[in-house]
């Protein structure tokens, strides 16, 4: 270990300390950017920054454990990347089931899939079926795995879902139009049940939410770093939770 390294664990230590878990977010979100350009950096392939990307996540669902945070949510797929040439999203889509099978295996994390699952591989698509069904009973947190996932898609389907809904019950729309309000649609949101996210955090310098729970983080803060997403270490994060920490929430204007 360097010089670097050892000033950076101390740092990160010190950092530690200083964040109060009472004005800690309950809800992370992550947008995980940057494993191509981080594997182009080094001249390696795009399935190389893939698999480092994986191996990352499960390093930082160990740090969102130790700080008690309960939910987080990952952006692993979303419905545009499902457009990515075969002989990349092939090997993305089994790096992504992996990572996801990894997170479950600690024991500490009810796995929660949100997206459009059929848009999937079936033998994914049932893999994350089966991981959140063994992962159940499960209540120290939640993670939620965007996968083949779109925020405006997640809207109409909850909008769709209220619908087909209240047609069973014989509700006109007329009726239905006359009482609708957003705590209806959010029922039946992919999240449903769950605290909206308090932190979002997008690695890769980008600044954008390229569709993530567009519904959900309309009251949420954001840090945007320009750490590519293999690259993010533990002293990042913890300097996302101290920005979060030192804010004042408006949730408004």
């Amino acid at each position: 270990m360097g010089l670097r390294d050892l000033l950076y664990g101390a740092y990160g230590r010190r950092l530690e300390r200083s964040l109060d878990p009472d004005v800690l977010p309950r809800h992370v979100g992550i947008i995980l950017d940057g494993n191509r350009r981080w594997a182009k950096a080094f001249g390696a392939s795009s399935s190389h920054g893939h698999r480092a990307g994986a191996d990352k996540v499960l390093e930082v669902m160990g740090w969102c454990a130790d700080e008690g945070i309960e939910v987080v949510t990952l952006y692993l797929l979303s419905t545009d990347n499902l457009s990515r040439p075969a002989d990349e999203l092939e090997p993305l889509i089994g790096i992504v089931q992996d990572a996801v099978a990894r997170v479950a295996a600690t024991g500490r994390w009810k796995v929660h899939p949100v997206g459009a699952l059929d848009l999937l591989p079936e033998p994914t698509a049932g893999r994350l079926r089966e991981l959140a069904e063994r992962t159940a009973g499960i209540t120290t947190g939640v993670v939620n795995v965007a996968i083949g996932y779109g925020g405006r898609q997640e809207i109409a389907a909850a909008v769709r879902s209220l619908l087909l809904e209240h047609a069973e019950r014989g509700t006109s729309l007329t009726d239905l139009a006359e009482v609708l309000d957003v705590e209806h649609i959010a029922a039946h949101l992919y999240t449903k049940g769950q605290p909206d996210p308090d932190l979002v955090i997008r690695t890769s310098g980008e600044q954008r939410l390229s569709g993530f729970l567009l519904w959900q983080t309309a009251h949420s803060e954001f840090f945007f770093t320009e750490v590519l997403w293999p690259a993010f270490r533990k002293v990042d994060f913890l300097r996302a939770l101290r920005s979060y920490a030192a804010r004042e929430r408006r949730y408004g204007v």
